[in-house]
C-alpha cells in the first residue's frame, strides 16, 4: 500500500465533475447525501443535479427516465439505502428495462461493509453483494481504493448498461498502482509473488487487509499471490484461472455474510470447478448482525478477521 489516504468518494466524485464539464449528457442525482466535492457539482451544473431528497426508491425512479431519455445518469446514496431501500425499483426499472431498451445508469453506494462502524447493522452494507449479484444485466463493482473508484467513474461513463459501485466512507492508502485498462476489462489486479502456491481473493477493504497477510506471511518466507476482484459480476474467469493455476492453496476473503451469495458465491460456481486441484477456503462474517460499535478491525477480529488469523487459515490451507 502506498501514497496518502485518500476517500474513494471525493475521487469518484472529482472523475465524474471533470467529465461533466465536457460532456452535456450527464446527469447526477443525490439522495439527501453530499460531500464537500459534490458541493461543486451542484454549483457548476445545476441544471444536471438534484438532490432528490431521502428518496432512494424515487431516485432510481427518476434515474431511469432520465436514462430513457438518454442521459447517462449517477445515482448516488448510502450503500444499504441506494440497495436494499429500493431492490424492487432496481429490479424492474434498470435490470428487467435494461434488458430491452439501452441504458446508462450508475447506482453508487457509500459504505461498504463496515465503512460505517458506529452507526450499526441499519447502516452497514453486509448483503449488497449477493443481493446486486442477483439481479441479471446488473454489474457489482467494487473497488480498494481512490485511484481504482476514479477509473471505474470514468469506466462507468464509458460502457453502456446498469451497474452498482459500492465505496468505503473511509480514507485509505492505495493497495497499488492506478488499475491499468487492461485490468478494468479484466476486473481484477494482481499482487505478490508469480508462480506462488498459496493465493488470496478479496475485494473492497478487504483488499488491504490481504495486502497485510499477504507481507506478513511473506516475511517468513511464504510467497503469496493476492488478486484485488474489481468485477463481482463478470470478472474474466479466464484470466482469473491463468493468474491462479500455480495455486495450491486459495483462500477469499470479503467483508460480507459468507455462503449467501457473495464473493465466495461467485468463485465458487465459476472459478473452482476450472482449479480442481486447489484447496479452497472462504473468510467472512457468520451470517449474524452484530450491534456492537467501535474501531472497523475489533469489528473485524470478532469475526476471525484478523491479520494473525487470516495468516494462519492460509497457513493451515496450505498444509491441509
Amino acid at each position: 500500500m502506498s501514497g496518502p489516504k485518500m476517500r474513494m468518494r471525493d475521487s469518484f466524485l472529482q472523475a465524474m465533475k471533470e467529465r461533466m464539464a465536457a460532456e452535456k449528457d450527464i446527469f447526477f442525482l443525490t439522495a439527501d447525501f453530499g460531500s464537500p466535492v459534490l458541493d461543486g457539482v451542484r454549483k457548476d451544473f445545476p441544471d444536471r443535479f438534484v438532490n432528490m431528497g431521502i428518496s432512494e426508491q424515487n431516485t432510481v425512479n427518476v434515474a431511469t427516465g432520465l436514462a430513457l431519455e438518454g442521459f447517462r445518469v449517477v445515482a448516488y446514496a448510502i450503500a444499504p439505502f441506494i440497495t436494499m431501500r429500493c431492490l424492487e425499483q432496481i429490479r424492474i426499472n434498470l435490470a428487467i428495462l435494461s434488458q430491452v431498451r439501452p441504458m446508462n445508469v450508475t447506482l453508487v453506494g457509500v459504505g461498504a461493509g463496515y465503512s460505517y462502524e458506529v452507526s450499526g447493522p441499519t447502516h452497514q452494507a453486509l448483503e449488497d453483494i449477493a443481493l446486486m449479484r442477483a439481479l441479471p444485466n446488473v454489474g457489482v463493482w467494487s473497488p480498494a481504493d481512490a485511484a481504482t473508484a476514479a477509473a471505474m467513474a470514468r469506466q462507468a461513463l464509458d460502457e453502456p448498461g446498469v451497474r452498482y459501485m459500492r465505496l468505503d466512507s473511509h480514507p485509505l492508502p492505495d493497495v497499488g498502482n492506478a488499475p491499468t485498462a487492461d485490468e478494468l476489462r479484466r476486473g481484477f489486479r494482481l499482487g505478490g509473488s508469480r508462480g506462488a502456491a498459496a493465493a488470496i481473493v478479496s475485494t473492497g477493504y478487504m483488499s488491504h487487509l490481504a495486502a497485510a497477510v499477504r507481507d506478513e506471511l511473506e516475511a517468513g518466507g511464504i510467497p503469496v499471490r493476492t488478486v484485488d476482484l474489481m468485477n463481482l459480476s463478470s470478472p474474466d474467469i479466464a484470466a482469473l484461472e491463468a493468474a491462479l493455476s500455480p495455486c495450491r492453496a486459495i483462500l477469499t476473503m470479503e467483508e460480507g455474510f459468507i455462503g449467501r451469495g457473495g464473493m465466495d458465491g461467485l468463485l465458487a460456481a465459476q472459478l473452482a470447478p476450472r482449479l480442481p486441484k486447489a484447496k479452497w477456503a472462504h473468510a467472512g462474517l457468520a451470517p449474524h448482525y452484530s450491534f456492537e460499535i467501535g474501531p472497523r478491525d475489533e469489528l473485524l477480529a470478532a469475526n476471525g478477521l484478523s491479520r494473525s488469523a487470516l495468516a494462519e487459515r492460509v497457513i493451515d490451507l496450505i498444509n491441509a
